[in-house]
Formats: C-alpha cells, sequence, structure tokens
C-alpha cells in the first residue's frame, strides 16, 4: 500500500518516516497495522512507549501492575509529578493518547507471570520487555518462543544497558540468561543514570520498528551492549545454546 491509504492528518504526522526509502508507505502501513505488546512500563518502557507511539504503530497493549512513584520520576518521563499513586498503565493510556490519538491502547495493570503470559501476550506482532525481575523475564521468553512472537528485550543498571532481538531461528533469552544469577543488583539498590534508560528504552523502540517495518537488521543473535560512562557501544554475536531448557529442542 502506498501512504495514501491515510488520512491527510496522518500523512503529515508520518511524513518524515514516509521519506525514508527504508519505511516509505509500505513500512507505516506495516506500522499502522502492527500490535506491540510492552511488558513493564518503566524505565525501558516509559520511552519505548512514546516513541512507538510516536511512529504510529497501530495499538500498543500495556501491561504492568505498578503505580507511580517519586523515585520513578527521575527516569520514567512518561509521567508526572501529580500522577504520584496512579496506576502506570493508566497514566501511560492518558500521555500516549494525548501524544497520538491515531494509536488504540489496551492496559492490563497486572504482572506477567508464567499462568497469565499467553494470554496477555496472544495476538501481539512483537513483544518488548523492559522489567526488572527474571522471573517475569523468563516468563515472557518461554511465552514468545511458544507463540513464535518475536521479542525485544532490554536492561540496564547503573550506566550501562544491554537490547537484543530474539525471535525463532535464533538465540532466545534463556541463552544469554540460562538461570538467575546469584548476585542480581537492582536499581533500587545499586542505582541507576536517568538518561540510560531513555537510550535504552529509544534502541528498544528502534528495533521494533525495524522489524515491523521490514527495514535494516535487526539485532536476532546480536546483543549490543552501551556503555554510558565512556559512551561507547558495541556488538557481540549471541550464540544459540543446544542445551537451553526453552530453544534447545528447535
Amino acid at each position: 500500500m502506498s501512504a495514501m491509504s491515510f488520512s491527510a492528518d496522518e500523512r503529515e504526522r508520518y511524513a518524515r518516516h514516509i521519506l525514508l526509502k527504508e519505511v516509505g508507505g509500505p513500512g507505516q502501513q506495516r506500522l499502522k497495522g502492527a500490535t506491540v505488546a510492552l511488558v513493564g512500563m518503566g524505565g525501558l518502557g516509559a520511552p519505548a512507549a512514546l516513541y512507538l507511539a510516536a511512529a504510529g504503530v497501530g495499538a500498543l497493549r500495556l501491561i504492568d501492575d505498578d503505580i507511580v512513584s517519586l523515585s520513578n520520576l527521575q527516569r520514567q518521563v512518561l509521567y508526572r509529578s501529580d500522577e504520584i499513586g496512579d496506576q502506570k498503565v493508566a497514566r501511560a493510556e492518558a500521555a500516549l493518547g494525548a501524544l497520538n490519538p491515531h494509536v488504540a491502547i489496551e492496559t492490563h495493570a497486572a504482572r506477567l507471570n508464567e499462568a497469565n503470559a499467553h494470554d496477555l501476550l496472544i495476538g501481539a506482532d512483537v513483544v518488548l520487555d523492559g522489567t526488572d525481575d527474571f522471573a517475569t523475564r523468563f516468563a515472557v521468553n518461554s511465552a514468545c518462543r511458544a507463540m513464535h512472537i518475536p521479542l525485544v528485550s532490554g536492561a540496564v543498571g547503573r550506566w550501562s544497558g544491554q537490547v537484543s532481538l530474539f525471535q525463532r531461528g535464533g538465540p532466545c533469552y534463556r541463552c544469554l540468561v540460562p538461570e538467575t544469577p546469584p548476585d542480581v543488583e537492582t536499581c533500587a539498590a545499586v542505582g541507576i543514570v536517568g538518561a540510560l534508560t531513555g537510550v535504552i528504552g529509544s534502541l528498544m523502540a528502534l528495533e521494533a520498528i525495524k522489524l515491523i517495518a521490514d527495514a535494516g537488521e535487526p539485532l536476532i543473535g546480536r546483543l549490543l551492549i552501551f556503555d554510558g560512562l565512556s559512551g561507547e557501544a558495541r556488538t557481540i554475536a549471541l550464540p544459540r545454546d543446544p542445551a537451553c531448557p526453552v530453544c534447545g529442542h528447535e
């Protein structure tokens, strides 16, 4: 389809995308037809959701049971001081709808786990996981792999972060992290520079946009590592683990 499939408002709104030869009208149409699920609307999910909504993704599914707290506001730029105590997904729905009324927003004030992962993620074209606990990450990974849904995973700590994209044919998240590390460090325990979450969350949105629009080379089988203190980034190969409990049998 061409850009003529859009309303005049949409054509102007997405004009800078449509000018890109890697996106154009067909890629923008694919974005409009896509559903992206975001698991976790915190430091990574907040900036990712803003850029996905601005990009014209047709439907965003927001999954998080948390409420806005004062300590969130140093990095979770989707929320405001007068929203402290409110459900994150409710406040995110309002902000994203104000940014782009063409995007359908679906909210689930729930914590994803192994029991509900299938129902929360079914029908999504891409899933973004920006959560901060490994039980949720493992549940998201298993569900996405079983349902053949590409998974964009991001993580941050202190001054550094990483992003990768997992889908059939390549490694899964459990190939990268086979078991919960014994020395898990949370942002609440060790700190996090706020702007880093914007960098990694934006990279997560970028990977989803590339995948949906069929542009460039998504980070499949590769892990992008960003060091904010040195201002350096590198990408390393991420092989499949033949003994992986999730994808080793594929």
